[in-house]
């Protein structure tokens, strides 16, 4: 089975935004970590963070054969962030989200629907223009 390079991209993401979410906002919960606690076992948690989210940039940017420019490649990250957020916010962290705060998450979701509109086949083909024209 042949997984498309974008679907690689999302569960790389999802993977990597778990970590960094866990490395940002975990120890808040744990009042008994000492500052320095707490930073030196979010940098730990960060490191897997990076593992995926460079591989997910790399192969989904289309100088390396993705779909994606890197402005559509923030915004996905971007919501992406914010769904593992709302997990994390509710069954770990165990708060509610406000109505103002799905309304801003919905704006950030439509943020991404605006933003992979057209895709990057036009930066593809503007770039490669650029590159015969020089």
């Amino acid at each position: 089975m042949d997984i498309p390079r974008w679907v690689w991209t999302v569960l790389l993401l999802i993977g990597s935004n778990t970590f960094m979410t866990f490395a940002w906002y975990y120890h808040v919960k744990q009042r008994a970590w000492p500052l320095l606690v707490a930073i030196g076992i979010s940098w730990l948690i960060a490191l897997p963070e990076y593992i995926l989210q460079v591989p997910a940039n790399r192969i989904s940017h289309f100088e390396h054969g993705g779909a994606f420019t890197l402005p559509q490649l923030k915004i996905l990250q971007e919501a992406i962030t914010l769904a593992v957020f709302t997990v994390f916010t509710i069954y770990v962290a165990k708060e509610r989200m406000r109505a103002n705060d799905v309304v801003a998450f919905g704006l950030i979701f439509a943020a991404v629907v605006v933003s992979m509109a057209g895709r990057a086949d036009r930066t593809v083909v503007n770039t490669q223009q650029s590159a015969i024209s020089e």
